[in-house]
């Protein structure tokens, strides 16, 4: 939905890596492999943020490796960039933000039941509950097909900018993990989290 309303997949991309991680600044080749798009692109559309105010640029010391090979201190300047959390519309964008999020999580679950196999178990935690601690981003527990499941996450990864930590069990497998108290199992469910599918009634 929103990239139709930016009118640029590359500038919604970009937007969702500087709004998940506010107070990170980045530069442009790291930009360019997080989202994976050509980095003349990327600067395209880090010229238009820029000029609108929506992020900030900025120049950092890089040690110069040649130069400190020939024991010279070289020091070359590398731009970098981070959001301006002082943009007029920084909160207007980060509620739409937000909801695309819940759109595209919502988009990703229906992929996840329509197409990887009999889903028995699904549970959201980790990245898509904002809890550090969980040792995984996603759970699944059912009759599942891999390389299916593995092509939907990749599509995901791709439009969200951030890699998904995903464990598949098998009915049994996860049935034997809780009954001994596993630690994986245990952390999972000790985690903020949210169960999407529990046909298990876990």
């Amino acid at each position: 939905m929103l990239e139709q309303l930016f009118g640029s997949k590359t500038r919604l991309k970009l937007l969702r890596v500087f709004y998940r991680e506010p107070e990170t600044s980045f530069f442009v080749r790291e930009l360019s492999r997080q989202i994976g798009i050509q980095i003349n692109a990327v600067r395209r559309e880090l010229e238009l943020l820029l000029n609108l105010a929506i992020i900030k640029e900025k120049e950092e010391p890089k040690k110069d490796k040649k130069e400190s090979e020939s024991g010279k201190a070289g020091v070359t300047l590398r731009k970098y960039y981070q959001l301006n959390i002082e943009s007029i519309i920084y909160s207007e964008l980060h509620a739409l933000l937000l909801k695309d999020k819940i759109i595209g999580q919502q988009e990703f679950i229906k992929a996840i039941e329509q197409k990887s196999g009999d889903v028995k178990l699904l549970v959201l935690t980790g990245e898509f509950t904002g809890d550090k601690r969980a040792p995984t981003d996603l759970l699944i527990v059912g009759k599942i097909k891999p390389r299916t499941l593995s092509s939907v996450i990749d599509q995901y990864e791709k439009d969200l900018g951030f890699d998904i930590r995903y464990t598949v069990m098998g009915e049994e497998e996860f049935a034997d993990r809780r009954y001994v108290m596993d630690k994986f199992v245990y952390a999972v469910f000790e985690s903020d989290h949210l169960k999407v599918v529990n046909e298990l009634g876990v």
